[in-house]
């Protein structure tokens, strides 16, 4: 059980209402700042809803504790599901998450990480954030810190060269400390990633670069629990979760619809939305 003053569920039900929960404020709030990702935010709720209700040892009220596992997302256009996340928990008010890509507002459309407390890392470009998680569990090994590392990825990161410098290097320093999950929905901005770079055999792929695979259905939290437990017991290796999902997962409209990688829903699209998701 994490080491938490969070809210922490036992029970699938429990958590499966709080990833309905993070969908509905989502893409309300996507859709009030009229701009945003909401496909690919939509596909990894139970992902973070998994790490931040039981996996992760967190404190929202001390967010620097050294202590602290680290949930790096590299995949930083899905800040709207980091966000909500980190409001339900406690990091930031739940009012906050209606000034999204604001002018002047601190939630801005990729993760800062000097203005928003429990942001790790700050994001922009793809595929930067497993050498910045590769970095911080080396960190963590040599100042003899039991903290994990968790780093989650777009598939399409897996298109960046930086990505598999970063997973070679992981495998030679024996980052048993660090694991990757892949939300891997098939999907990009332009179209389905098997179409722009050939993905698969993608588990076979980050064998070969010496890392502990795991694949399991990215919308089971049961199994996504087992999965984060698997990787914990990986000795003398880093785990990769590749996460089978969908994008847009929940609301009907834009499940596999690539538009909505990034398009907001109008506020007649969002009224239906709401419903699918009540």
């Amino acid at each position: 059980m994490a080491a938490s003053d969070a809210p922490l569920f036992s029970s699938r039900e429990d958590l499966e209402v709080v990833a309905k929960r993070l969908r509905r404020r989502i893409v309300t709030m996507i859709a009030r700042a009229g701009s945003g990702h909401p496909g690919g935010s939509l596909s990894a709720v139970e992902i973070v809803t998994a790490l931040y209700w039981k996996v992760l040892r967190h404190k929202p009220a001390d967010p620097l504790w050294p202590d602290r596992d680290r949930l790096i997302l590299s995949k930083g256009h899905a800040a709207p599901l980091l966000y909500t996340a980190l409001a339900e928990c406690g990091y930031i008010p739940i009012e906050e998450l209606d000034t999204l890509r604001r002018f002047g507002s601190r939630l801005q459309g990729h993760t800062d990480r000097t203005c928003v407390p429990g942001i790790e890392m700050s994001a922009g470009s793809l595929g930067q954030g497993l050498s910045f998680a590769t970095g911080v569990a080396i960190a963590g090994k040599l100042d003899n810190k039991n903290y994990r590392v968790y780093a989650l990825l777009s598939d399409g990161e897996n298109d960046e060269g930086q990505t598999w410098e970063a997973a070679m290097a992981a495998a030679h320093y024996k980052l048993d400390n660090l694991t990757v999950i892949v939300d891997n929905n098939g999907m990009q901005l332009s179209g389905c990633s098997n179409n722009i770079m050939t993905l698969e055999p993608l588990a076979d792929k980050w064998a070969a670069f010496g890392w502990d695979i795991i694949e399991v259905n990215g919308h089971d939290v049961y199994k996504l629990l087992w999965a984060f437990e698997e990787a914990k017991k990986t000795k003398g290796m880093p785990a990769a979760i590749i996460a089978h999902t969908v994008k847009g997962k929940g609301v009907s409209f834009m499940e596999n619809n690539v538009d909505f990688h990034g398009k907001a829903p109008t506020p007649q699209q969002l009224e239906i939305a709401l419903k699918e998701l009540a």
